[in-house]
């Protein structure tokens, strides 16, 4: 094989120059409801296009403007400005607030997660109802993770990639911490998790979330 040939077999799969990769990856963010991943970019883009480096340059491209580009868990999505997020208050269709109960549970799975159903009631000193658990599934806020090693292998949960998207969070690592937590008036008043009373009846009930955490989770 001469090399003019070979240099006209590598010429057919050349990947497009980074700025064509870069309005590649921008039409498909904003063409995709969900976040999506570099890997599922790349599926839809030539061969040897790197998506990683061109959403690099186009996350640059986005800073100060009205819209973001973000990562969501490991995957990356287009979404309005935090400053400019009161102008689509009005697109709000349903307001939902969770109870204390799945409050209450969520935290215990965001910041311990992966955790058993077992270890929760354990942080909480209550049982865990199975409507707690099915509002949190139904809502896609967690999710089932792997089972642990220990004898009857129990399940665990864990926060999903839409609990991060909707708070903002790259990962459970930029969740705040108790002194923000407090500062922001969400522990006020209340015992830590780990230190409620256990009540006597040992299993939660549904009641209205205290006043400023029910306007944390509201959709």
């Amino acid at each position: 094989m001469t090399e003019e040939t070979e240099h006209k077999e590598e010429s057919l799969f050349a990947a497009p120059p980074m700025a064509e990769q870069e309005r590649m990856c921008e039409a498909i963010l904003f063409a995709t409801a969900e976040p999506i991943t570099v890997r599922e970019m790349e599926a839809r883009m030539p061969h040897g296009s790197d998506a990683a480096e061109a959403l690099v340059h186009l996350r640059k491209r986005y800073e100060g403007r009205g819209v973001h580009l973000v990562k969501v868990g490991d995957a990356w999505a287009m979404r309005t400005a935090p400053d400019l997020g009161y102008l689509m208050q009005k697109e709000t269709v349903e307001t939902r607030k969770l109870s204390r109960a799945a409050i209450e549970t969520l935290a215990i799975i965001a910041y311990h997660q992966p955790v058993t159903r077992a270890e929760i009631e354990e942080i909480r000193g209550v049982s865990v109802s199975r409507g707690t658990v099915d509002q949190l599934l139904e809502m896609e806020w967690i999710r089932f993770g792997r089972r642990k090693m220990t004898p009857g292998r129990p399940v665990t949960f864990v926060v999903t990639q839409t609990f991060l998207d909707h708070f903002g969070l790259e990962s459970a690592r930029d969740l705040p911490g108790l002194k923000e937590l407090r500062a922001a008036g969400l522990l006020e008043s209340r015992a830590p998790l780990g230190e409620m009373p256990t009540g006597g009846e040992g299993e939660d009930e549904d009641e209205p979330g205290a006043k400023g955490q029910d306007e944390l989770f509201d959709d």
